[in-house]
């Protein structure tokens, strides 16, 4: 399954990883940073037709990780729901799960870090569920270098810490994120099987970043409308691929969702964290050890594509609350 090492994990760890990107993707100074998020979040319209139980348990976030000038408004419709579900002073531990763009990585691997460092204040990392995890034998630990590189999870560390820090809770509330590497749907399902009872506990939330589709000649990516549907417009077209995908995640359909994701190609970034995630999901919901409602929020484009000239980037975001 995932790649091990001979080194103790103690030789890997690091004290902290830092914000690499704060200041070019993200605001790096504390008070513009909590500006933005703060008015971000203020400006997440409640959908009255939404399927959202205000009363059920928070259980997870899906959200997007570009820059906060495309993605971060509609990053906020997931984070709205994290700071009442910290105020319960029920949950202590946040489960990152990301994808890996810079390096290849054939199973997962936990942070080394012993805090990720945001502007809005640093979090701890869950070092005691990280050596469980590493008792498996089935994860590897990022480098400090690989895990500084990776944008994927720090575009949601200011978005967490700022709901850590409302809910006053940052002795409370520590983090573990997991980069999850171009593994294949039977090592998605073994993961998905060794997170399963981590994911339904009750203190714990689990977030999943993710992009959706990728479209333009840049990203070697662009499906058009058939000859029978010349009249819809691009961005029009790529919504409904979207949209195709986010409803079988909303049924928590893994197998469902790999063949759709073999079929269409979708450049989905974090479709692999995706489906460990769905895999745990359909498992504890097979068991009864829980039963979830997933629910898309949000929808955005970076831009509308109009031509082949153009390109775009999908954002989306999901709450995931215990069925009731």
């Amino acid at each position: 399954m995932g790649s091990t090492t001979s080194k103790k994990m103690e030789e890997q760890l690091y004290p902290v990883r830092r914000a690499h990107y704060a200041g070019s993707w993200y605001e790096g100074r504390e008070h513009d940073l909590d500006a933005e998020l703060t008015r971000n979040l203020a400006n997440v319209e409640i959908d009255n037709t939404s399927k959202l139980d205000d009363n059920a348990a928070v259980r997870c976030l899906v959200g997007p990780h570009a820059g906060y000038r495309y993605s971060g408004p509609t990053a906020a419709y997931a984070y709205k729901h994290l700071y009442s579900a910290l105020c319960s002073e029920i949950i202590t531990t946040i489960l990152v799960l990301h994808p890996s763009h810079h390096v290849y990585l054939n199973g997962c691997a936990l942070s080394g870090a012993n805090k990720i460092e945001t502007p809005i204040g640093d979090v701890k990392v869950a070092s005691k569920l990280r050596e469980q995890l590493w008792k498996t034998k089935a994860f590897s630990i990022m480098s400090q270098t690989t895990d500084e590189n990776e944008h994927s999870g720090e575009l949601h560390y200011p978005y967490i810490a700022k709901s850590i820090k409302e809910a006053n809770a940052f002795s409370r509330v520590e983090i573990l994120p997991i980069m999850v590497g171009s593994i294949d749907t039977t090592q998605e399902d073994q993961f998905g099987c060794i997170l399963k009872d981590i994911i339904s506990r009750d203190d714990t939330i689990t977030v999943v970043s993710t992009d959706f589709c990728h479209w333009g000649k840049r990203f070697q990516y662009q499906p058009t409308p058939s000859l029978a549907d010349t009249k819809v417009p691009i961005f029009e077209h790529i919504s409904k691929l979207d949209h195709a995908g986010m409803n079988l995640i909303e049924m928590q359909e893994p197998g469902a969702f790999a063949d759709y994701i073999r079929e269409t190609k979708n450049t989905i970034c974090g479709r692999h964290p995706l489906s460990v995630w769905l895999h745990a999901v359909s498992q504890n919901k097979q068991s009864g050890a829980e039963k979830l409602n997933i629910d898309f929020v949000h929808y955005a484009q970076s831009s509308q594509v109009l031509s082949m000239r153009d390109s775009s980037v999908s954002y989306a975001s999901a709450v995931a609350t215990r069925a009731i």
